[in-house]
């Protein structure tokens, strides 16, 4: 199943692409030596803003991705927006991935919230709770409760989030974005089984984090 509702370049990423390849066209009428360095900045901003088509697994009871990236932590820890013992899995991307971000599960949001905070580097385990923040929290149509927390990076400076309590998702929806940099945090029940480490390399919405049970 695909899950693609938008052009393959995020929307997030028109104005910067429109601007950066103007400029880089004004540039080159100018000066095709010295324009150079802008086509290379105009192809940065196409990479980075780049948000291709997912086939969505349909395996009952998986945990998907809401990330590109690498897995930077899978711990037991404090869920500190449900307030539960849970297990964190940790998805750092760097400016490379794709970064759209993605429901990791079906699910109806409970609660958004968003704190305010630091921009260390996010492949730090400090920046889940240093960072700024905003976190998701979702319930499945069986009870169980997946909080996924995007978290700004030392680049990053903007969290962009489109839910709200009440709101239905399904796994691989997109719902949030982040700029230049950043992780995203899982928190997961306790009986539920990761199917990654630490060092993995993750796709948003194909890679199965875990299994609930």
């Amino acid at each position: 199943m695909n899950n693609y509702p938008h052009p393959i370049i995020a929307r997030e990423g028109w104005p910067f692409l429109a601007i950066s390849i103007i400029l880089a066209i004004a540039v080159t009428a100018w000066c095709a030596v010295w324009s150079i360095p802008f086509w290379i900045i105009a192809l940065f901003v196409l990479q980075f803003f780049r948000d291709p088509p997912r086939d969505v697994p349909q395996d009952a009871g998986a945990v998907l991705s809401p990330a590109d990236g690498r897995i930077v932590a899978v711990e037991r820890t404090n869920d500190p927006y449900v307030q539960r013992e849970a297990i964190k899995v940790s998805v750092f991307m760097n400016v490379f991935n794709v970064h759209s971000n993605r429901s990791p599960v079906d699910g109806t949001v409970q609660k958004v919230s968003y704190f305010p905070g630091k921009f260390v580097n996010a492949d730090l385990d400090k920046a889940s709770t240093d960072n700024e923040r905003n976190a998701v929290w979702l319930k499945t149509a069986s009870g169980v409760d997946v909080t996924s927390v995007q978290v700004a990076g030392l680049i990053a400076r903007r969290i962009l989030c489109y839910v709200k309590a009440g709101d239905v998702l399904t796994r691989g929806q997109r719902y949030g974005f982040i700029r230049f940099g950043s992780r995203v945090d899982v928190y997961l029940p306790l009986d539920a089984s990761v199917k990654v480490s630490i060092g993995d390399k993750v796709s948003a919405t194909t890679t199965i984090l875990a299994m609930l049970a």
